[in-house]
């Protein structure tokens, strides 16, 4: 999520308002263009739970940030996004410990004073103010002006919203300051026509107002039939096999039958603020498949356990599964069904089968003594792309390509078959963590060098920009999904012609007491838990 451009129209509920109540003001306010929402109360109750939480959905439903003011455990309870501050609240630091690593958190600055005892490291933003006279907070501190935002914006580094007596008509002067945003409350809240009002400061802020207003899903059975509706045309000239919406799907006979599964969890394998819903089904279908691809199967069918969060747009879930189609059709493969049930975050749960060959099947235990152990194409690229992600870094689009859009490697796999290459995997764990799956199966020692997959120069150029060593990135880093394999020097000769950046990563050697001997310190590919 790009914080500063989320900021820009940043809307608070007023619970003094005569005539909207606090969710029709941030209805008013996200369909005007509204790009934040923060929830204030002053004398919150716990009557007022299902108010905050209606507001989260609604938000949440519409992709817009939503934190709550002043009340910290407030803000843990109905799982907003953050906490906004005042100077008399709990520290930063303890609203960081209880909302976690992901939260937002804003703080309010007045002045120089208050800037100086103020801890804005665990901060993401500065809300400062009042840039002009404001009624709409009675306990308001001595009006700043222009100069004293300006002030402010200077003298912090992170982004500065402006608040206090604003409205479409000074906004543009709080962001010619270097403002990342403006706040506003009355000017929406206290107006006769507030939609209209939000989209005249959403035109102010140069934030475009929405069409419509999505919504959550809610009828299971309908959406299902949304979803396998483009997949049904696929079936007609498959007689045999029953398509998805019924109970079970039925398969031709598969001679060879190959199966793997796999899961994506929002939180842990992705986040929803980094891509379009049609990239999450995409990626999701890519490492499913790419187990396949790794066993020379060709894929025949996916099933999809999807959980969906009650606050998720049916229109969001569409285009999750516009993705998974496209890919499927990619590979020539058909959904044969699956089921939906509620759950607290977006999650896929795959399982794929496909049609193996009679003749080879690769195994990690066939690799042997004297082999060279090889990758069809260099490694950590995926592992830095996430970090750039994770910093909000924009320089290195190729690396954070690599781990948002990666590709299950049939075409490499089809020509290590050619050549009856007999141990493959995929590397989805990283290299050090793949290559110890090998050498444990087949009871080796590998001797790892990482230097050739870790030469790639955006790979190096990112590492000099954080400090990093390349060679650790290409040993930890997971979710390449390159392929792995071992075979002799002479046999490698020929595969290289076909696979370009193919390369050696390490020697399989009789067993000495260590799988992976000579592992730099430090170096832990992924796990879970």
């Amino acid at each position: 999520m790009d914080l500063r451009a989320t900021l820009r129209f940043y809307f608070i509920t007023d619970d003094r308002a005569p005539d909207l109540s606090p969710i029709d003001q941030v209805r008013a306010a996200i369909k005007g263009g509204a790009t934040f929402i923060q929830y204030r109360r002053k004398h919150f109750s716990a009557a007022d739970f299902a108010e905050a939480a209606a507001i989260r959905d609604l938000c949440r439903v519409n992709r817009v940030p939503f934190v709550v003011n002043d009340h910290l455990l407030l803000a843990r309870a109905v799982d907003a996004d953050g906490v906004h501050l005042g100077q008399d609240d709990e520290p930063p630091a303890v609203a960081r410990q209880v909302l976690g690593p992901r939260a937002i958190i804003g703080i309010s600055v007045s002045n120089r004073e208050e800037l100086g005892r103020t801890d804005l490291g665990p901060c993401d933003y500065v809300g400062s103010g009042p840039v002009f006279a404001t009624g709409t907070k009675a306990d308001a501190k001595p009006v700043r002006g222009l100069a004293g935002l300006k002030e402010m914006v200077d003298a912090v580094a992170l982004p500065v919203v402006a608040i206090g007596g604003i409205d479409a008509e000074r906004a543009p002067a709080c962001l010619a300051q270097g403002a990342a945003g403006v706040a506003v409350i009355s000017a929406v809240s206290r107006n006769e026509d507030a939609e209209s009002a939000a989209t005249r400061m959403a035109a102010a802020c140069g934030s475009p107002p929405r069409e419509r207003l999505d919504k959550a899903w809610q009828d299971e059975f309908a959406l299902i039939e949304r979803l396998v509706a483009p997949a049904l045309a696929d079936y007609p000239d498959r007689p045999t096999l029953v398509p998805p919406g019924d109970d079970a799907a039925r398969l031709d006979a598969l001679p060879v039958p190959v199966i793997s599964t796999d899961t994506q969890h929002e939180g842990v394998h992705f986040r929803r603020e980094w891509q379009p819903p049609e990239a999450i089904g995409q990626r999701a279908v890519e490492v499913t498949l790419s187990d396949l691809a790794a066993c020379y199967a060709e894929p025949v069918s996916l099933f999809v356990n999807l959980g969906l969060p009650k606050a998720m747009a049916e229109r969001e879930v569409v285009r999750l599964y516009d993705g998974l189609h496209a890919a499927l059709q990619q590979h020539n493969c058909r959904l044969g069904g699956g089921n939906i049930a509620q759950a607290s975050a977006l999650c896929l749960d795959l399982f794929a089968v496909g049609q193996g060959r009679r003749d080879l099947f690769p195994r990690r235990d066939a690799a042997r003594p004297g082999e060279t152990l090889y990758t069809t194409g260099p490694l950590g690229l995926a592992r830095c792309g996430l970090k750039a992600l994770e910093a909000s870094d924009g320089r290195f689009p190729n690396l954070v390509k690599r781990f948002l859009c990666p590709r299950a490697r049939f075409d490499a796999a089809a020509v290590l078959a050619e050549h009856g290459i007999a141990c493959v995997m995929d590397i989805s764990d990283g290299l050090a963590g793949d290559a110890a799956h090998i050498a444990r199966a087949a009871n080796l020692s590998i001797h790892l060098d990482a230097g050739a997959p870790a030469a790639h120069p955006e790979l190096r150029r990112f590492c000099d920009a954080y400090g990093l060593q390349p060679e650790h990135e290409a040993l930890a880093g997971g979710e390449d999904y390159e392929l792995l394999f071992t075979c002799r020097p002479q046999t490698f000769a020929a595969i290289v012609k076909r696979l370009p950046e193919a390369r050696p990563v390490g020697h399989c050697k009789p067993f000495d007491g260590k799988y992976l001997p000579g592992l730099p310190n430090g170096v832990r590919s992924f796990r879970h838990g």
